[in-house]
């Protein structure tokens, strides 16, 4: 069977059609405008929500100052432990200078760059944060900043201690000597690491081989590091011989 031609719309319909797509087009459009404007004003960075987000973790005794304990929540909020590399890498973005503490300007100094004013936009930053490290240039920035960082403020050089434990989080995973470096400073006479040291286990752990055999010692090593290197070597002769006896 042929369709049925459709009826042609009289003047009146016509025009009642058009103005009721025209309202409905109007209300969409006004809808969708409202819906972005909404949107952008919940996306973009506000100044306002990060003091105020920053204030969830003060106390009214220390109103602009972030200390151990809001620390602590703020790490349990957006899911990470305190010891976590990517809270050294949030606290160089801070610019941060006290380990453990985020004051107001340093806080709104970073996430202000980061863009983060809540903790959901703080939670999808921690890949990227993550990912600076994987820069050799940007790692080296924020190994070197990490000894002024985790030193106590009123000391030249950082206790042991502290020093193995930073360098376990920064090298740990990634030198493959460590393991034996953190044996010699357990034995060692050392019980402070001064900033010379400090960058050079970093050009150490980067330049020399497992086998040390591309070590020179007449070069510009630190004592610290001819050490090492002896007390190695004289570990590796030691199973060496101890093997041929056995």
């Amino acid at each position: 069977m042929p369709r049925g031609k459709r009826r042609a719309p009289e003047i009146g319909d016509n025009m009642d059609g058009q103005s009721k797509r025209a309202r409905t087009s109007y209300t969409s459009i006004s809808t969708q405008q409202t819906s972005r404007r909404h949107i952008r004003a919940e996306d973009g960075f506000s100044q306002k929500r990060c003091l105020a987000w920053f204030h969830e973790y003060t106390t009214p005794d220390e109103p602009d100052t972030l200390g151990p304990d809001g620390m602590e929540k703020f790490c349990e909020d957006i899911g990470v432990e305190p010891e976590n590399i990517v809270m050294l890498v949030l606290a160089y973005k801070m610019g941060a200078t006290q380990m453990g503490f985020f004051s107001q300007q340093e806080w709104l100094k970073g996430l202000t760059d980061l863009e983060c004013d809540t903790t959901a936009k703080m939670v999808v930053k921690l890949d990227y944060l993550r990912s600076i490290l994987n820069d050799p240039n940007s790692f080296k920035s924020i190994y070197r900043y990490a000894y002024d960082f985790a030193k106590d403020s009123d000391q030249r050089s950082m206790d042991i201690a502290t020093a193995k434990a930073m360098l376990q989080l920064l090298l740990g995973k990634h030198w493959p000597l460590y393991p034996q470096f953190a044996q010699f400073l357990e034995q060692s006479k050392y019980k402070v690491i001064n900033k010379d040291q400090w960058c050079n286990i970093l050009e150490f752990s980067r330049t020399i081989c497992i086998d040390l055999s591309n070590y020179d010692i007449d070069g510009a090593w630190p004592v610290m590091l001819d050490e090492f290197v002896e007390w190695l070597r004289l570990q590796r002769g030691l199973v060496i011989v101890s093997s041929g006896s056995s």
